[in-house]
């Protein structure tokens, strides 16, 4: 199987809560992330969280603002859905 990400809700402490079409829904911690060279620009909270979306089925940052799949940051599905299941937090 091969997990489909359907939403991304990005959070002021550079979490994300990823929500797969199975159900499943899994929070992601970038704090260590930001700090790689490639990540860089998620720094700012205002990119982190505007620039957060769903591409090629899985939770991506679309840099450039023209939703060009092949020229985004985006992290490896299976990574995500390996994450614990955890309980939506958001009211």
């Amino acid at each position: 199987m091969f997990p489909k990400v359907v939403q991304v809700i990005p959070m002021e402490n550079y979490s994300v809560y990823v929500y797969f079409e199975d159900g499943k829904i899994v929070c992601y911690d970038m704090t260590q992330m930001i700090e790689k060279e490639v990540f860089r620009p998620l720094k700012d909270i205002t990119v982190f969280k505007e620039a957060c979306t769903v591409m090629n089925d899985t939770l991506a940052w679309d840099i450039g603002g023209n939703r060009d799949n092949t020229n985004c940051l985006d992290i490896d599905p299976d990574t995500l859905y390996e994450l614990p299941f955890v309980n939506e937090q958001i009211a």
